[in-house]
């Protein structure tokens, strides 16, 4: 999760090298802290939180009237959005400030920052709040436990193009370089989230970026919002992090899941039955698919038998009655 805190200006990448993602807590001591996000959700060990109030997106589909600014900062591209977008459901007011989007490297479909039972999904939206009740604003709010309240969608690929997602998507070539900004019109932010939300898991955390401050109130989506491969290759293909020619890809700018610790994760949901990763998927119909077959052939071979003694049967009494008529 990217946001820009006062005037925190050592340089740090998402990726290996003498700047990534190991060596942050050098510059950032609260980067090694333990409650550091994103993580890795093992629904076998969230607790079932019966009173948890379902997530409720206020203005979010009223479009406005002010163009948005969307923004390439280097590490992500992030778009502002207006103080009549907040969020009900939660223990104060939390008033939007931006969202961002993080993914992978081209060809790959693993580029979100959360996984839940160990897979990662195809990018990940960031919808950024910060507590207005407390709060002046989100550089103030982003150093206090619980200043911030982040919602997190899963992304994952499928076979129609997502409309709501191209209202950014369509301008990321206007802001190909590092600190080039755009205006988009308005549009309706809802439609960015999954259809339901009354699935999701929430947990203590921080910024997945530096300087890590550990101050969010993280939701997690249980259900994905899904873009096409054609969308996830526009924002796979276009931005740079750097502000000019030899460019460098902004590409990969996810952070590594970090230690749950001593934290808990609460889901507003029972789980029916184990999640099961795609490979754990194909492996069952696979085996499901085995087993049919084998019972298929057992069956049959059991029908051939049943008929061959059926027909020795009937052999048997044709025999023994022209035995009797010879006899007689």
């Amino acid at each position: 999760m990217g946001v820009t805190i006062g005037h925190m200006k050592l340089h740090w990448s998402e990726t290996t090298g003498p700047h990534g993602q190991d060596h942050w807590p050098a510059s950032y001591p609260e980067c090694g802290g333990n409650a550091q996000s994103p993580i890795d959700i093992q629904t076998d060990g969230v607790i079932f939180d019966p009173d948890l109030p379902t997530v409720q997106p206020h203005g979010y589909d009223q479009l406005g009237t002010e163009p948005l600014d969307l923004h390439n900062n280097g590490h992500t591209v992030q778009l502002s959005l207006p103080p009549t977008l907040h969020l009900g459901g939660l223990p104060r007011k939390y008033t939007a400030a931006q969202l961002h989007l993080h993914w992978g490297q081209k060809g790959t479909l693993k580029g979100s920052e959360h996984q839940i039972n160990s897979e990662a999904t195809a990018a990940e939206l960031h919808v950024v709040h910060y507590d207005s009740e407390s709060y002046g604003s989100l550089s103030e709010a982003a150093q206090k436990p619980q200043g911030l309240a982040v919602l997190g969608i899963l992304i994952e690929v499928g076979e129609t193009e997502n409309p709501a997602y191209d209202h950014i998507l369509s301008h990321l070539h206007e802001v190909r370089y590092k600190d080039q900004k755009t205006s988009v019109p308005p549009f309706n932010v809802r439609e960015l989230l999954p259809q339901q939300l009354e699935q999701f898991f929430r947990y203590n955390g921080s910024l997945t970026t530096p300087p890590c401050y550990q101050s969010v109130l993280w939701t997690v989506f249980n259900r994905r919002a899904q873009i096409s491969m054609g969308q996830l290759e526009k924002l796979q293909e276009t931005l740079s992090s750097t502000e000019e020619d030899p460019s460098e890809p902004l590409v990969q700018n996810y952070r590594v899941p970090q230690p749950l610790n001593q934290r808990t994760i609460f889901a507003s949901f029972i789980q029916v039955g184990p999640l099961y990763t795609t490979g754990e998927m194909l492996g069952l119909g696979m085996g499901i698919s085995a087993g049919c077959l084998c019972l298929l052939l057992t069956i049959y071979f059991i029908a051939q038998k049943i008929r061959r003694k059926r027909l020795g049967n009937r052999k048997s009494v044709v025999f023994t009655s022209a035995r009797a008529t010879t006899e007689a």
